[in-house]
This record gives C-alpha cells, structure tokens and sequence, in this order.
C-alpha cells in the first residue's frame, strides 16, 4: 500500500511540475562578449569582467533602457544620461552637474568610456566606490543627484509594463532587485568602448599625422617640455590615462580634499582621479571641478599655473617655475595633438545613444 501511495505521489508531483513548466516562460540570456578593439588587443591586458555579471544581449539592452529612463530618479525626471550625455562622451557640458531639485554639486560628471579597463575598480573622481556596479549603485540615493531610495525604485519597476518581462529575459527572474539593475547598468557601461580616433588610426597605420599633431605628440611625451605621459599614457596605453590620483597643482589649500576624504590619511588631500585625454573635443569643462572651459586653460595651467602644496604630486617636477613654460606655438600644437584623440565615431554610434 505504501509503494502504491508512493508512486501517486510521485506522479502527481510530475504532473504538477510539468503545468508548472508550460505556464512559466524561461528565457535563457544570449553571451555578447565585449568587441575589443585590435589596438587594444596589441597593448593593454584584458578588460575586467565580474564572473557574476557576464554581458548579455538582454543585459545589455535592459541596462541602456535603465540608463536613458528617468524613472530611477525620486519625480521621474532625471536619467543617468542627463549627466552623463553621449555627445559629451557621456560627460556633462555644465560646470557642476545638478540634481533633480536643481541643487548642484561640487564636481563635473567623469566621462564614461573604456571603463572595463579600469583595472583597480575605483570610480569617481575621489575613488569612493570600488566596482562598476557599485559605481551605478550610488547615485540613485544621492541627495544631490537622483535623490531616491532603492525600495522605491524596486517598486517602480516592478509595477512597470515592461521592466518584469526585461529583467526576466536578462537575468531569469521577473523579481527586481537594486543588484540587478546595478549589473544591468554596469554591462551598458562596458560596452562604452572608445578606439576610433585619428591618432588610434595613425598607430593602426591608415592615418598621417598633420606636423602640427606630431609636434604636439612629441612635446607630450617630452620631459623637458610638456611631461604629459606619466599619469595620462603614450602610444602604449590606448587609455590615456594611470587611472591613479594625483595632485595636479590646482590649489595650495583644499576646499574639496578628494581622495583624502575617502581615505582619511592627509597625504591624499587634493588629489584626484586622472582622467582619460580620449574625447576631449566633447568634455569640457576640464577637471574635477570643471574649473577650466577650454584647453587652452588646462595647458596654460601646466605651463606657467602650477601651484606649490603640501601634497603636489613629484611629477609636478616644475611647480617651482610655475609651469613646463611652453611657447606659444608649443601649446598650439600640444592642443592639436589632444584633439588627435576624439573619437567622432562613438559619440554618434547608436547602440549608444537612445535610439
């Protein structure tokens, strides 16, 4: 008798689990690993992937879909894209990116690109989060920002018409969660991948620097002249950036302390991430705190602007001068060698901008 119930029970836990099966749809994410660029194949390590968030077509798509829409934002009028815009190479165009109360900040939004080969995982330009995913995380919640909270946004996009069904499609689960929107987001944001420009077409041999751009290359790789390569790269690093921080001589006293604020330790005061020189046609303002509105000012600051402190980095090896003192036509031509690095093609590619 016992055999018998035992195998009815076993049969109509079959039958069960097989309705179950035919009203559940189960969507398997389809692999889209990162296009890396030959030159950067040739150059530099490996992009980092998190073995727990792989790229996907459906995560791909659902985190640009996230990265365009407002709705993460606390009145639905903010998206990441308004302070990180694919005409600016996903930087922003004012001088202190705002809130959605207008309330501003003390920094210009980071461009976004590349950002799988920041091979320490700091973000921002303080280095106060370590992780792509991370960096997507935070802010939802800032006050100055989107100024929300992550249950609210949950419940947003539970409730949506189609968010559920994306998520599902992406990651198995109609169940939304901030850690999967975060990993969503984070796979867009590695897709960001700038290798286009005039000077990447030069080392790949199908473009000819003007003389102008090769004297300005040449004065940037110069010790004795610009002194631009220890902390934004050569030819070798198609980053162009070390991705470390550094006090770049802006200020003799620090009213925002950067990386000093994250660490607590006084020797880290008044440094700041080095940014990437790509895309520098679509970037202004420069610096952290947007201070500089032309790169005649950010080369007239390494010139002859350098400011002595208690933590200027030891590559500012010239700070006593004021500056590297390059002539007139030096800065013209350095200028023309940074703009050799703007890719015009990833700031008009759709499957980055919201098409």
């Amino acid at each position: 008798m016992k055999r018998w119930t035992l195998h009815i029970l076993i049969i109509v836990a079959f039958i069960i689990t097989s309705c179950s099966n035919k009203s559940v749809e189960v969507y398997t994410s389809t692999p889209s690993p990162l296009n890396i660029p030959q030159l950067f194949q040739d150059k530099i390590l490996n992009p980092v992937i998190p073995i727990d968030n792989p790229q996907t077509v459906e995560g791909i798509a659902l985190g640009k879909k996230l990265f365009f829409d407002p709705i993460l934002s606390a009145d639905n009028s903010q998206a990441c894209a308004d302070c990180h815009a694919p005409e600016n190479a996903f930087s922003d165009s004012d001088r202190f990116s705002d809130g959605i109360d207008g309330s501003l900040g003390n920094r210009n939004s980071m461009p976004l690109f590349n950002l799988a080969w920041n091979y320490d995982e700091k973000f921002f330009w303080d280095g106060n989060t370590f992780s792509l995913e991370h960096q997507a995380f935070v802010p939802v919640t800032d006050p100055t920002e989107m100024a929300s909270n992550w249950t609210q946004v949950e419940e947003k996009l539970q409730q949506h018409s189609e968010y559920p069904n994306l998520f599902n499609q992406a990651f198995g689960t109609s169940a939304i969660d901030s850690t999967l929107v975060t990993k969503a987001i984070a796979q867009f944001e590695r897709t960001l991948i700038s290798s286009n420009s005039k000077f990447d077409k030069f080392l790949l041999g199908v473009a000819t620097l003007t003389p102008e751009e090769q004297n300005g290359f040449n004065i940037f790789m110069d010790e004795n002249k610009g002194d631009c390569f220890h902390c934004h790269g050569s030819e070798n690093n198609p980053l162009w950036t070390d991705n470390i921080f550094h006090n770049n001589g802006l200020d003799n006293t620090f009213t925002d302390l950067g990386l000093g604020a994250v660490t607590g330790d006084p020797a880290d005061n008044g440094k700041f991430k080095s940014p990437s020189l790509r895309n520098l046609a679509f970037t202004a303002p420069y610096m952290h705190d947007g201070r500089f509105a032309t790169l005649e000012e950010v080369i007239n600051h390494y010139s002859e602007g350098l400011k002595q402190s208690s933590t200027i980095d030891p590559l500012m090896k010239k700070v006593a001068q004021g500056g590297v003192q390059l002539s007139v036509q030096d800065k013209a031509d350095l200028k023309t060698f940074l703009l050799s690095l703007s890719d015009y093609e990833f700031i008009n590619n759709s499957a980055f901008n919201n098409q």
